[in-house]
């Protein structure tokens, strides 16, 4: 069960464990629609009109989200990443 506007849990399991190879492209343009459609309503919808499970399922989304944008923006290489990890990057 989601609340207005999410998509549920199963719907996104599913799509996850399906290879783009695999989908058709209407597939692939619906997800991508009822993605936006979910991202909005996770980042619109107040958290006291939210069910326990959609606030729990938004906030690993969000972080999920959060950590690829770091990903994106961090301009550190892999190895100075690892080496910052081991505490051997010390300037």
């Amino acid at each position: 069960m989601s609340d207005l506007g999410h998509k549920d849990f199963s719907t996104k399991a599913s799509e996850k464990m399906t290879p783009d190879s695999s989908k058709s492209t209407v597939d692939k343009v619906t997800e991508s629609i009822t993605n936006t459609g979910d991202s909005v309503s996770r980042n619109t919808v107040p958290g006291e009109q939210k069910s326990t499970s959609q606030k729990a399922a938004d906030a690993v989304s969000n972080t999920k989200h959060d950590a690829q944008h770091d990903a994106r923006t961090d301009d550190k290489s892999m190895v100075d990443k690892a080496k910052d990890a081991v505490g051997l990057n010390k300037h």
